[in-house]
């Protein structure tokens, strides 16, 4: 039996950690380390120009690794020049302060040139995810009203090309050739030319703090996505947390497997990075988990940010292949995206030599608000506890009022004091949504959990995942933990099937490790093994086998289109699944 607990000694602490609980802090030593007074606030000016202007203008900011072709390295210099012709080139098309930019590209250079380009020119960026179909890039740019799309020559004709009539706010489209190549596809700008034209001058811009960013959409059950805006000032918590929860170091190399069209991707994968000065990786490829070993140990990855798909995805690859490579400078992992299972979090210290650090945050959170911090020991499957400046609580609704549970180990839904930098400022054009979302100077996030008495948090599940069975609130997470800990299981999702007799029984769908099949003595094995696990009134009653589990393409398990496919009810936005599923 493995311990609770996995307590940190000096060996798990390969550097001394930027922060230790009890230690002191506030949001305004944050915005004077930064340098950067709120009338003239900039995030690209913050994550570029002020590296490019002292010792670290010469440092790699980005490394990015290609499919087909040589690695590129951008140092903080070039990748000032570059941002200073995109800016410049958007103020000579009239594309000026809060107009929308829309990027949809593949994690290749352009794609982050256009984003910090943008925002140095006061635009409000979107990066989309560049495996959407065009509905659902249609919609985010009609409820955006986007002025401006930067894509790729390939994507612009898959995608684009036949629906370009239908998407009248679009004043330009900017077009990387493949391979380098010019693009000469009529009604659009070539990106390379275009660029080429531009001068490499600082555009003298100035925003402020709270002037609009970034816009990162959100899809819900029903209804449309919902466009989550964010700050400039959003850079002080992307700074504070990449230094409290990542624990970045002026010399790490630091690699976020998030693609740039999800919130991770953005906050993570490129803005906090570079406030840090660091040198961050950059894989166009999808997941190999060859691949991504290789990349581990040649690129001498000391800080890795990625999601617990790809840990499980790792974990089925076998540890075999883990043991083949060698990662002598990583000293740090997390995770982000859904709960991490506690039998991860295990894998990762008994495979890589390091615990995988979960933790909690929202696209309209904008940066992490709960983790296992570096210093802190784990309790594995706890999402860990509130960084500093943030305020966590476990509250409960009661006769229209939200009030604050006290006692420890009692469910409830995570709510966080208001006030943050990064906290969303709206939903785009429905303000009745966004006001939903608070009370008493609360943000409520719709996130079920419990606090123990240690003053970790437990994730239980989404507010309309949870099961309620014969009295009993079931997480869907506790049960698809238990069961991930099988070793025949590689996912597994779980919900809650309508019963006339005790309101809903919990039913398990499982897709199984290469080398195991399914059949009816499995079936019951992993029935009974979760009933040992968690007793009979938590476990499944029903368990079904499928070859894969419909997955948002950031990787967490569509609970919601398992049920509507089990009870044959609408399936809602489908924009976010995973390609397959």
């Amino acid at each position: 039996m493995r311990d609770a607990v996995i307590r940190k000694t000096a060996a798990d602490l390969r550097v001394e950690p930027n922060w230790v609980e009890g230690q002191a802090f506030s949001w305004a030593a944050v915005a004077d380390e930064l340098g950067a007074p709120a009338n003239d606030f900039n995030i690209a000016r913050l994550a570029i120009d002020r590296h490019a202007a002292g010792p670290r203008a010469q440092r790699i900011a980005l490394r990015l690794l290609r499919v087909d072709a040589e690695e590129q390295a951008l140092s903080y210099a070039e990748l000032q020049r570059l941002t200073n012709r995109f800016a410049n080139g958007l103020r000579a098309l009239g594309i000026g302060a809060g107009d929308r930019v829309f990027v949809l590209a593949g994690r290749i250079a352009p794609l982050y040139v256009a984003v910090l380009g943008s925002l140095k020119n006061g635009s409000v960026v979107t990066p989309l995810f560049s495996a959407f179909g065009p509905e659902p890039i249609a919609t985010r740019i009609g409820i955006a009203q986007a002025q401006v799309l930067v894509t790729t020559e390939a994507l612009y004709r898959r995608k684009i090309e036949k629906m370009r009539e239908q998407l009248p706010s679009l004043q330009h489209v900017i077009v990387v050739g493949e391979g380098g190549t010019a693009s000469a596809i009529r009604g659009t700008l070539d990106y390379h030319a275009w660029m080429s034209r531009a001068p490499d001058s600082d555009p003298a811009v100035r925003t402020r703090a709270d002037d609009l960013a970034l816009l990162h959409f959100t899809s819900g059950t029903t209804g449309t996505p919902k466009g989550a805006m964010h700050v400039h000032g959003a850079a002080l918590t992307h700074f504070a947390t990449g230094r409290f929860a990542l624990d970045l170091h002026d010399d790490d190399v630091f690699w976020c497997t998030a693609d740039p069209g999800w919130v991770t991707g953005t906050s993570y994968g490129i803005v906090a990075p570079l406030l840090h000065g660091v040198t961050s990786i950059v894989d166009e490829a999808e997941f190999d988990a060859e691949r991504w070993y290789r990349i581990l140990q040649e690129q001498e990855v000391s800080v890795w940010y990625t999601a617990p798909t790809a840990i499980r995805m790792l974990m089925k690859a076998g540890p075999e292949l883990a043991r083949r490579y060698r990662f002598p400078k990583l000293r740090f992992i997390a995770s982000v995206g859904e709960p991490l299972n506690p039998e991860a979090v295990w894998w990762g210290k008994e495979v890589l030599g390091l615990p995988i650090h979960d933790n909690w945050w929202q696209t309209e959170t904008g940066g992490i608000m709960i983790s296992n911090a570096p210093a802190m020991d784990i309790k594995p499957g706890s999402m860990g506890k509130p960084l500093p400046g943030v305020e966590a609580l476990i509250v409960r609704r009661q006769d229209g009022a939200v009030v604050p549970v006290e006692q420890p180990d009692v469910e409830g839904e995570l709510a966080l004091r208001t006030g943050w930098p990064a906290m969303f400022r709206g939903y785009l054009g429905q303000e009745e949504r966004y006001h939903k979302c608070f009370a008493d100077d609360l943000y409520l996030s719709g996130d079920l959990a419990r606090r123990d008495a240690d003053g970790y948090f437990w994730f239980i599940g989404r507010a309309d995942d949870v099961i309620k069975s014969a009295g009993h609130l079931i997480g869907p997470f506790e049960v698809e933990s238990a069961l991930m800990e099988h070793p025949a299981v590689a996912e597994a999702g779980v919900i809650g099937k309508p019963d006339a007799m005790v309101g809903e029984i919990v039913k398990a769908f499982v897709s199984l490790k290469p080398g195991f099949e399914p059949g009816e003595a499995l079936r019951l094995e992993l029935i009974g093994h979760a009933r040992k696990r968690l007793g009979a009134a938590v476990a499944p009653k029903e368990l079904a086998f499928q070859a894969t589990l419909p997955r948002t393409r950031s990787g967490k398990i569509m609970r919601r289109l398992l049920k509507a496919r089990e009870l044959g009810l609408p399936e809602g936005d489908l924009s976010t699944l995973e390609a397959g599923g």
